[in-house]
This record gives structure tokens, sequence and C-alpha cells, in this order.
């Protein structure tokens, strides 16, 4: 009776809402409504207001969104009789629709998201056996020592903990290839893998063919062990010492529990946050999606492996034989196979593991195209819709987490889209400029207040959009190739310890100066048309202020390809540790100030010691956390600066042991909460004023840098050279 009685207010509320949304109204009414809703969210944003308010205000964007839709629906589409302006025009309704659609699944799945949950240890007596997988397949040894190192340091029983290391860079095929550069290669870092697993204590195990990428190493993982549970990790993602602690706890609640999947932390910023340089200031674009949305989808039971940094329940992949390989993003797939026969999952935000993102714009292109094309694999093969098993909400909660991935579509449509008004005098949009102002710029404004209300401390204003139109260009033709032949895409491993070494220009930069200089030819043509057609002003401006906008996200996007040269791939951790350091057989009371994969800096209080020529050797000594007596780990001096007493000095590891590489791990990553006080440093909500006119300001600037970038870069200077020669 109760459900019934639910059932019925829901669908009384929605004829409301419908019978408001298609009331007819005059524009100034319209005008009114919508200036009235911003109004009231900006207050209830001001107020900091949350819970029923925070529903309420997202309720009254809805209806505005919704007003818009009615109207953009029965009232801006061109004749169909006229197809010059009806297929651009239906195709950029199509785009706002695909969007408003987006909005909505965002709305379901993060509108109340999870709070954190609390740690959950597992009870004593009760650990279960674990098995660690780190697959790996053309990462230097370097990297997975450190890797290797951490997860073998894990505060865990030692007889329940078996670390391997899944190589299919050293296979039987790769080693007897015909290729002979492939297999001498090949055998090397066999070899040499070996004998670092030898040394750190760990299984090392290669296969015959490398069949089914890491979804097959993976599954030969799991036939050659046995432990109860499967922990993952990328060869790039070192664990913290409390990883296992945190998470294995929670399979004792939950004998259908399959996957505990944690946050994903990098030590580096992407390309996009280097070359912008937001990475310290600034939430990482993960982050809305570790920091909010896996919260939504643990709401609906509906959280999916995100292929590293998890923990797995054995019994439950034996029923999906393993790790599921038909797409390149085995993650989400066996995620959603695992989901559909009735196996729960559960999200700790916290950040327990520490990796590194791809250094360069290009490999960044490379990693997105995967997933995107893995995402349009699943679409293709598993359909969530449609899904036996998995439950309403699921099937919403998967349909937006792979729907998204169609991003690339709307957002050319969007760019291109002023274009032919401008230069074609196509009316694709019919409406009049007073028009636009009730319902469009309304609905604009609308959706950023709702995006800021998900998403606030999370992603500043426009920065998705930057993001969205970045990775347009490169993407689309992807994403159309997995559609047409989903079967095509191949996995592709994303380059790692990567460090551009010399400012340049990305070598899949040229597009974005094409496009800058397109857009910036139809502000011309605005001002012309302006000018010349005064009796359709009105139109021509508002078409000519939404190519401004795209105008602005293209220039930002030039900084984005212009690569910063950096000499190191990660950034420093600030940490407070004490330790000794000792030159020349002196020991030196000091405490070190932040930790990066390749160096520490550290301030010794010996002010009669000076400057330090570089490459002097010393060392560093203290207690790790995992032993009760102080370690020695050998460094080299980069630089060094006298503040007073003190002598602060940079310095890089020189691990000559095994042993180091477990005393590297152990300063860089055993302590998580380090992560967490580095995220919550940036995050913090500048609202959607301010934001707005930061971008502004950031858009502004990176203009100018990418075209400086253009014409300083050695191509362009190979080009005026040339063009003097050939004037001469």
């Amino acid at each position: 009776m109760r459900k019934a009685g639910i059932i019925l207010f829901w669908i009384i509320a929605s004829l409301c809402v419908i019978a408001l949304v298609t009331l007819p109204i005059n524009l100034q009414t319209q005008l009114i409504a919508g200036i009235a809703v911003v109004t009231f969210m900006a207050v209830i944003k001001i107020l900091r207001a949350e819970g029923t308010w925070r529903l309420i205000a997202l309720a009254f964007g809805t209806a505005i969104v919704m007003r818009y839709v009615y109207w953009r629906t029965t009232s801006t589409l061109p004749p169909f009789n006229q197809l010059e302006n009806f297929i651009p025009g239906f195709l950029l309704y199509l785009a706002e629709m695909y969007s408003v659609m987006m909005l909505g699944l965002s709305l379901f799945v993060v509108s109340m998201p999870l709070p954190p949950r609390p740690s959950r240890a597992a009870s004593a007596g009760k650990y279960p056996s674990v098995d660690v997988f780190v697959p790996t397949y053309n990462e230097d040894a370097e990297l997975l020592a450190n890797t290797l190192a951490a997860a073998k340091a894990m505060d865990y029983p030692a007889d329940k903990l078996t670390v391997w290391l899944l190589d299919d860079g050293g296979t039987l095929q790769k080693r007897t290839s015909p290729n002979l550069l492939e297999d001498q290669m090949a055998k090397a870092r066999h070899q040499e893998l070996q004998i670092l697993c030898n040394d750190l204590d760990v299984r090392y195990l290669t296969r015959d063919r490398n069949e089914h990428a890491k979804a097959g190493n993976l599954n030969n993982g799991m036939q050659h062990s046995n432990g109860e549970l499967i922990a993952v990790f990328d060869a790039d993602h070192a664990p913290s010492r409390d990883f296992l602690l945190e998470t294995v706890g929670y399979f004792e609640d939950d004998p259908k529990l399959f996957l505990v999947q944690t946050p994903h932390f990098f030590l580096n910023p992407d390309p996009v946050e280097r070359n912008l340089r937001t990475f310290e200031r600034m939430p990482s674009e993960n982050e809305m999606f570790y920091g909010i949305i896996q919260r939504g989808l643990d709401k609906w039971n509906a959280s999916f492996f995100c292929g590293s940094a998890a923990v797995l329940r054995r019994q439950a992949l034996d029923q999906t034989s393993g790790f599921s390989g038909v797409s390149i993003t085995e993650d989400c797939e066996t995620a959603i196979a695992l989901h559909a026969r009735g196996w729960n999952s559960v999200y700790v935000d916290r950040p327990l593991i520490a990796g590194l993102q791809p250094a360069t714009f290009a490999s960044f292109i490379g990693q997105r195209s995967r997933w995107a094309q893995g995402m349009m694999q699943i679409l293709r093969f598993r359909f969530p819709l449609l899904k036996r098993g998995l439950s309403i909400p699921q099937r919403l909660c998967y349909m937006s987490s792979t729907l998204f991935w169609l991003f690339p579509f709307a957002r050319a449509i969007f760019l291109f889209a002023p274009l032919f008004y401008l230069f074609f005098d196509l009316e694709i949009f019919t409406a009049s400029g007073g028009e636009f102002l009730g319902y469009t710029l309304a609905y604009m404004l609308v959706n950023l207040m709702m995006q800021n209300y998900l998403y606030g401390s999370f992603r500043w204003p426009w920065i998705s959009e930057l993001y969205e139109y970045v990775q347009t260009i490169h993407l689309l033709p992807a994403v159309v190739s997995a559609i047409v032949n989903p079967r095509k895409p191949s996995f592709k491993v994303t380059a790692k310890n990567e460090s551009v070494l010399v400012s340049r220009l990305s070598e899949i930069s040229r597009p974005f100066f094409l496009i800058f200089g397109v857009l910036l030819f139809a502000v011309v043509v605005t001002a012309y048309r302006v000018y010349t057609e005064p009796y359709k002003a009105d139109v021509t401006l508002v078409v000519g202020g939404w190519n401004l906008l795209n105008l602005i996200l293209a220039g930002c996007a030039l900084g984005v390809v212009s690569e910063r040269g950096e000499h190191s791939a990660t950034r420093r951790v600030k940490v407070t540790r004490r330790c000794e350091f000792g030159l020349d057989e002196t020991w030196y009371p000091a405490t070190i100030d932040n930790v990066s994969v390749h160096g520490a800096r550290v301030n010794i209080y010996a002010k009669e010691i000076g400057i330090l020529p570089v490459d002097t050797r010393g060392l560093i000594r203290f207690k790790p956390y995992s032993g009760d007596t102080e370690e020695i780990l050998p460094v080299a001096i980069r630089n060094s600066q006298v503040a007073g007493d003190i002598v602060a000095i940079g310095c890089r590891y020189l691990p000559e042991v095994t042993r180091d590489h477990s005393l590297v791990a152990d300063l860089i990553f055993a302590n998580s909460q380090q992560w967490t006080e580095f995220q919550l440093s940036r995050r913090g909500n500048p609202g959607l004023l301010r934001g707005t006119l930061w971008f502004l300001g950031l858009a502004f600037y990176q203009t100018s840098r990418g075209i400086s970038y253009f014409f300083s870069s050695p191509g362009a200077r190979d080009k005026a050279r040339l063009a003097a020669k050939a004037k001469r």
C-alpha cells in the first residue's frame, strides 16, 4: 500500500511538472521566471544550504532546463523542407538533447552521493589470503622496483600476502620473436625482472603468448595463484602501507561483495595541468570522478572496477572465468558482468595508492582514446540499459558512464554550429535575440549553476568544457572507428615515467591552431555582418557571442598543447620526517621536507658545511615505517642553499641494493595521509562568477603563450628561414 502511494505521488508530481513546463507564457514572463530561478539558486548556494534545500534548488534548475527543451523542440527547429537549414539544425538539436540527457543522468547519480565510508580494518585473526597482481608490459625495472617494494611493505600478515609481477613484456612469444631486436630485449627484460623479483622476494610470472592484453595477463596470474582476494596495481601505482587494512575488512561484512575500489591519486600533473600550471592550486580532472561520481555510483551499488587500486574476490571472478577481455576496458566490463550476477561493490574514498599520469599531450590523448573506444565497445557488446541482472539504477549508472564518451560528437557540433550562420547564412536555430536571452541564456546559466552545485569543489567553472574540447579533435575519429568496427581497437599501454625536456609544441597540436584561426576569422565576419546587415544584428551578435566563447576555449587550448619543458616527470609531495644526513662519516640532524619518486629535499642543521658541490655523495639515515631500526639510503646532492643555520639540499636517490628500493618506497608511498592532505589543499569552490573571471584571465594568457610557442618553435623558424631564402 505504501509503495503504491509513493508511485502515485511521483505520477502526480510528474504531471504537475509537465503541465508547468508546457504552459504557454509570453517572453517577458519567461525572462522573469529565469531570473527568479537563477537568483534563488544563487542565494541557496551563498547560504551553503544542503540536504533538502540543495534538492529544491536542483529541482528548480531542472524545471528551467525542461522548459528550454520544450521550447527548443516545438519552436526553434528549421522547416523540414529547407534541408540545408534542417540537417545542421537537427544535428545541433541532437547535440543539445544529448547534453540534457547527460545532465539528467548526472543528477540521478550524484545529486545526493554517499558520504565517504569510514575505515574498515579486518578483524583480528580474520585476515583473508591476498594475491597482489602488478601487471607490466614495457615499464622499466626502476619504476617496477618501487611499486613492488611498496606492495611488499604493506602492513599485512606476511603468510597471507603474496606479491606477483605479471610480465607481458618477457613472454615466450616475445623471447622467440623473428624480430631480432624484440627477441633480445625480451630476453634481457626476462632475466632482469627475474633477478629483481628474487631480490624483493616477489614472484615473477610470464606466459607463452600475449593474448587478450591486460585481462589475459591477469587471468594467467589467477591460474597460478590461490588467494581468497586479489589486489591489482598498475605498474606505476604504488600502494601505501595501510592499503589492505583499509579495504579487506569490507569483504568480511558482505559475502556477496566482489570489489572494493579506491581512488587513483597521481604524483604528477596531467599535460593540461602541467602546461596551465594549475596542479598545485586546482583539483585534478580525475578528482571529479573519484571524489563525487564514484560515491554517487556507490549509492546505487554501481561503483565499478577502474583497473587498479582495487581488491576483488576470487570466488566472484571464477563465476565469469576471470577478467573480461572482449573490450579494451576490461575493468568496467568485468564489473558489469559481476553486478549482473548479483554481486556487490564498495567504493572507499581515500587515496591509498600514488601513480603517474601521462606527461605528454600525445600520450594523454592516446590514453583517453583507449578509454573512449573501450566504453564504446561495452556500449555495443554489453549495452547496459538492457543487460539482464542489473537493477534499473545500475543500468542508468552504467549508461551514464558509457554514454559520456560520446561527448566528442556534441562538442564538435557546438564548436562549428555558429559558423553555419556566420559563413553561409544558414538559419539552423530559428529564434530572435530576445528569445535567446529568455530561454537559451537562462538555460546556460542554470546549467552552469547546477554543475557548480554538483561538482563545485572538485571541478572549477569551464574546466570540463576545456578538457572536452582538447580531447574532442583527436577522440572523435577514435570513437567513430570503435562504433563502426567495435572489434578493431586494440589495447595500447600508456607510456609511464615520461618527461618533456625542452619546451615545444605537441606533435599533434596543428589542428588546434587551424581551428583557432578559423574561429578568429569568424569574429571578423561577425563584425562585418553587424555593420552590413543591421536589421539582423540581434541574431548575429548572439551567434557571434557563441563563437567568441568557442574562441576563448580554443585559445586556452593553445596553451595546453604548448608543452612546458621539465626535467622531472613527478612533483614533490610535502612531508615532515626526522632523519640524519651523513657527509664524510659525520652525521647531522635533519628533516626530510618533501619527496618524489626520484629524490628528496632535506633541511640540515649544519651551517658549517656551506654550499656543496653537485654530485657529492651523501647518506640519509631514518627509521622506516616497516621497522624499528634506522636504515641508510645513499643519495647524490643536486643543489644546496644556505639559509641561516639551515642548509637545504636537493638530492637524488642512488639505490645500490634491493633494500634501497624498499627505503625509497617507504619515503614516498608508505604514508597515505600526505596524499589526502595534498588533495584537500586544492579543493575550494571559487564560485561561478569568480571562477569565470579566473578562467578568462587564464585563457587570455594561454592564448598568447600558445601563439608565441607557434612562432618560436623549431618548425616555425625553419619555415621562416625557407621563406626568407625564397624572397632572395
